[in-house]
């Protein structure tokens, strides 16, 4: 009895043994196996890679493939908001091991989209599309079955910015309309004229601001092409011929709103004195927008969270790289053929109403 208690014993402690090892083998190659996976290489073409917010978008991308497991690598590419350095880039990325593009096109009429496109689908690679109009997306979409579409709501950054301004009337509508006509009078700061974000936002914007009752007058629109300088340049000209006039001044994002305050400071506008501002509103939360306003230099902007795009830009160019659909295993929304950026689209107005 002895013995075969021992025999049974050795048996267990043997095939105990053996799971282990099994398990450890198991782990072992899982584990190699993951490390080997095949590095993926995403070619990333801005329009301008020095724009605020497109700095912040690069930064987050690089985050991501910085993660530890993560086997993505991003290489970034400038067009310089320049049509031929765009091709020549893409021309010369197309010759290189790149297994997804992403483009943020220097010219987004459709002539140029459709161009873009044949040309990355003679080479079979995946592609996604930032910002181009749903007119032109609704004539090229069924051009190429691996390219997808992505743009913010831009409507709902309009409306945000609008209800800046409208909250600001409804609690002090002195520090807004400095004649006492209850008009407010405006200079809008847009982007792009082609370019559907800076439509959307302005139209949208305006359109919040006269559904709230208050009445609106448009001194002046300026193509500012999302450029500080441009706004800085733009806002230096216009004072001298509007001055105490201007009462809001609102731009399609904050770069241009961080020049139109670079220049009203020239004039001692908007250094802290509160007979001397005029009410600028801007769209991004970059950094510097965030430390004006709290420094009282600017009244607000909406929040578009560079991360959400990264993450958005790498989830939805896993997926096509792997052949399934672009918003699997997502809660993206698919309107009209474009995938919408889920920014909450918070507006920020200062640090006693953010706790």
């Amino acid at each position: 009895m002895n013995i075969l208690r021992k025999v049974i014993a050795l048996i267990l402690i043997m095939l105990t043994i053996l799971i282990l090892m099994n398990t450890i083998q198991v782990k072992t190659f899982a584990n190699s196996n993951f490390n080997n996976i095949r590095r993926i290489n995403v070619a990333v073409i801005f329009h301008r890679i020095n724009d605020p917010y497109m700095v912040r978008i690069r930064e987050s991308l690089e985050d991501i493939g910085k993660a530890p497991n993560n086997n993505v690598n991003y290489t970034f590419f400038d067009s310089k908001n320049n049509i031929a350095i765009q091709n020549e880039l893409l021309d010369s990325a197309l010759q290189k091991n790149f297994d997804l593009f992403i483009l943020n096109l220097a010219d987004k009429r459709e002539n140029f989209v459709e161009e873009v496109i044949l040309r990355v689908k003679q080479k079979g690679i995946p592609l996604i599309l930032m910002n181009i109009s749903p007119d032109v997306v609704s004539k090229i979409s069924a051009l190429y079955d691996k390219d997808v579409f992505i743009i913010p709501d831009s409507k709902q950054a309009g409306i945000a910015q609008g209800k800046i301004i409208v909250d600001l009337w409804k609690k002090d509508k002195n520090v807004i309309d400095k004649n006492n006509d209850n008009i407010l009078q405006y200079v809008l700061l847009q982007g792009p004229p082609d370019d559907p974000q800076a439509i959307e936002r302005s139209k949208y914007a305006i359109s919040t601001i006269n559904d709230s009752g208050i009445t609106t007058q448009e001194l002046t629109l300026v193509n500012g092409n999302w450029l500080r300088d441009l706004a800085n340049s733009s806002i230096n000209n216009l004072f001298l011929k509007y001055s105490d006039r201007i009462e809001a001044i609102i731009s399609n994002n904050d770069a241009m709103a961080i020049g139109a305050i670079d220049a009203l400071q020239k004039y001692g506008y908007n250094k802290g004195d509160k007979s001397k501002n005029i009410t600028v509103v801007g769209i991004d939360a970059l950094p510097e927008a965030i430390e004006l306003i709290d420094r009282g230099f600017m009244t607000g902007t909406v929040a578009q969270d560079p991360k959400v795009v990264a993450k958005m830009l790498y989830t939805v160019g896993r997926n096509i790289i792997n052949n399934l659909n672009p918003t699997e295993n997502t809660k993206y929304k698919n309107v009209n053929g474009e995938i919408l950026v889920p920014y909450p689209y918070d507006t920020y107005t200062g640090k006693s109403n953010h706790p």
